[in-house]
């Protein structure tokens, strides 16, 4: 597997973690430089691990993760932009919100690196059939993630000053829809 297959593929898998940033940078009243690293290091290193837990144990799982990763990824990323639709609904009655720091809690942004990473442990019990080399193509998948989504976290802040400061809904509706094209994808490929 040549050098620019493996950062296509990095580029492919990068995209649902990026749009997650994004999502996340409208939503956040403000940004600080550790918040830029949270996202980086959670989103990368997760999306670096997950082909390398695949390329592990692929064999005994890949079938029953590669049937189910759809339902999965639909699952936690419409839930959890339910919960930013939730949220805003609860700002706009002048409620408490959570702040910027609990938006970037571990909690928060374990869930959301999971959701966005399950295609890359399918990815991964792929790597040994395509000759890939192991510590070249994680580090690559996992640095071009934390690259593209600290500056999705960034473009979507700018978009966000731009647009207004209500802009949880248009996360919450980001990441559902993000979901429901995962599903709708992956089922359409089966039919």
């Amino acid at each position: 597997m040549s050098f620019f297959s493996i950062l296509m593929l990095a580029l492919g898998l990068a995209m649902d973690a990026t749009a997650v940033a994004v999502a996340k940078g409208f939503s956040a009243p403000k940004l600080a430089v550790r918040h830029y690293l949270l996202i980086a290091l959670y989103f990368g290193g997760f999306q670096a691990l997950m082909p390398l837990l695949g390329w592990l144990v692929g064999h005994q799982i890949g079938g029953a993760v590669a049937a189910y990763d759809h339902w999965i990824a639909f699952v936690l990323l419409s839930g959890l932009g339910s919960k930013m639709l939730w949220e805003a609904s609860r700002e706009s009655d002048g409620e408490d919100v959570p702040s910027t720091d609990d938006a970037f809690g571990h909690r928060a942004l374990f869930g959301l690196a999971i959701a966005t990473s399950i295609d890359a442990l399918v990815v991964g019990v792929t790597l040994p059939m395509l000759h890939a080399p192991l510590v070249m193509t994680i580090a690559t998948i996992g640095v071009v993630t934390a690259l593209l989504s600290a500056l999705g976290l960034g473009l979507g802040r700018r978009i966000g000053t731009f647009v207004g400061n209500r802009l949880d809904a248009v996360g919450g509706f980001v990441l559902i829809l993000l979901g429901v094209s995962i599903l709708v994808e992956h089922l359409a490929s089966e039919g």
